[in-house]
């Protein structure tokens, strides 16, 4: 999957725990600044570490610093193939609106990654997301108010909620903690279900990002059903029964 030297640079980060930029300039002196850069930037977008000032972190050595309730940094290093390939299947459907909601969390993280700059105005409850988008230029952000959630890294609460009175939303991608038959979509926080629940409600179009892992897993509060949703986007392994009670709902299954 990398060549010999990203598969260095992974070794030296395992060992260590966190590494400069003129550190690996020491041990490939050959290879440019700017080239070792991209290699961090690549291992970035497919989780293997986090970016720092001048270097890089371990996300493993991030987790012991902040310790194991840093939810976030955790499940960002969880499923990262999957959460890529959900991203690349959503990206398709940027162009069916201009107006856009993205939600909290990894998997939106990875997606944020891929949206072009180009002309979109875009609302999130996600404060990294936020940030993320800052690098292009041409999109307009709008950030949610309201509590910001430690675990999510989300804004919620009934700030969050208000700002969906006065702005519309083409084209709403929406991610959940858990899913069940019975329960629906779930998350553990009650502020993020009521920003969810609201914000399917005032999108055109809503489509869910969810990967395989958080198939029967069932949480606090359900802010929606697949009678919902217009298009459900999964990984390979989503259960052939999901899929087909999604497609009954008139639910188009990725």
């Amino acid at each position: 999957m990398y060549n010999e030297r990203q598969e260095k640079i992974l070794s030296i980060l395992n060992d260590k725990g966190e590494l400069q930029i003129s550190e690996l300039k020491d041990v490939f002196p050959e290879v440019s600044t700017m080239t070792l850069r991209r290699d961090l930037t690549l291992l970035e977008n497919d989780g293997m570490l986090i970016r720092t000032y001048g270097g890089a972190v371990n996300i493993k050595k991030l987790a012991s610093i902040y310790g194991e309730e840093d939810e976030y940094t955790l499940r960002a290093a969880e499923n990262v193939e999957e959460k890529m390939a959900i991203a690349e299947k959503a990206k398709k459907f940027l162009d069916d609106g201009r107006s856009i909601f993205l939600d909290a969390g990894s998997t939106m993280m990875y997606f944020s990654r891929l949206i072009p700059d180009d002309h979109y105005s875009i609302l999130t409850s996600g404060i990294n997301i936020a940030m993320e988008l800052t690098k292009k230029e041409k999109i307009t952000i709008y950030q949610t108010g309201g509590q910001l959630n430690h675990n999510s890294l989300s804004a919620t609460g009934p700030t969050a909620t208000s700002i969906l009175d006065i702005i519309n939303i083409d084209t709403a991608f929406i991610a959940a903690s858990g899913f069940s038959l019975e329960n629906g979509f779930t998350v553990s926080n009650f502020f993020e279900c009521e920003l969810k629940k609201a914000v399917i409600k005032k999108a055109k179009k809503v489509i869910m990002l969810v990967d395989s892992s958080k198939v029967n897993k069932v949480l606090a509060f359900t802010f929606g059903q697949l009678s919902d949703l217009n298009i459900l986007i999964s990984d390979d392994k989503l259960p052939d029964q999901i899929a087909q009670e999604a497609i009954k709902s008139g639910v188009k299954v990725l």
